[in-house]
């Protein structure tokens, strides 16, 4: 009696969204008004980047503030699918690397349910998506902690395949 596989396909290798980040970048009153966006868009509170360097050049010294993000891992699909319409849907897949992808939103009026905010002003941001396959805390704990084989990582074919599947994304 020989038991047989009704699921053919191996959920050790199933991809799944980890994390989405949406952030900014700036300093002073430009900073603030990110701040403001990223609270308004997210219903979170961003967390402000700081420096660790010193770049006379650049003006930058340590513990400058010079960004905010917000990371959203419950329901990212939600917020993933309003990102993607404001960009109609359409990536290039030079954005996409092993493990994540990124781009850019150039106006945040542009995304559905959000209405243009006068102290805000026209303002972009970032958003970068990161996929896992099961297993990859492997990596991550501190105890016994191990190597992440290559096909428990995401490769940028797969990206592109679970996107235009679940997402109906076009790149090009």
């Amino acid at each position: 009696m020989k038991k047989e596989n009704t699921n053919t396909e191996n959920p050790m290798e199933k991809i799944r969204i980890e994390k989405v980040i949406l952030s900014v970048g700036g300093t002073g009153d430009n900073l603030e008004k990110d701040f403001k966006l990223l609270k308004i868009l997210t219903g979170r509170t961003p967390a402000k980047m700081k420096t660790r360097k010193r770049i006379p050049s650049l003006g930058v010294r340590p513990k400058l503030e010079v960004g905010a993000l917000v990371t959203i891992r419950k329901n990212p699909e939600e917020i993933l699918k309003k990102m993607l319409t404001a960009e109609n849907n359409t990536l290039r897949k030079s954005q996409v690397s092993e493990n994540t992808f990124s781009f850019g939103v150039k106006e945040y009026i542009e995304i559905p349910g959000v209405e243009y905010q006068r102290d805000i002003g026209i303002r972009g941001f970032d958003v970068t998506v990161t996929f896992k396959k099961a297993g990859r805390r492997v990596k991550l704990k501190r105890v016994k902690r191990g190597k992440l084989p290559q096909k428990q990582r995401v490769s940028g074919e797969e990206i592109i395949k679970f996107m235009e599947d679940n997402f109906q994304t076009r790149f090009e």
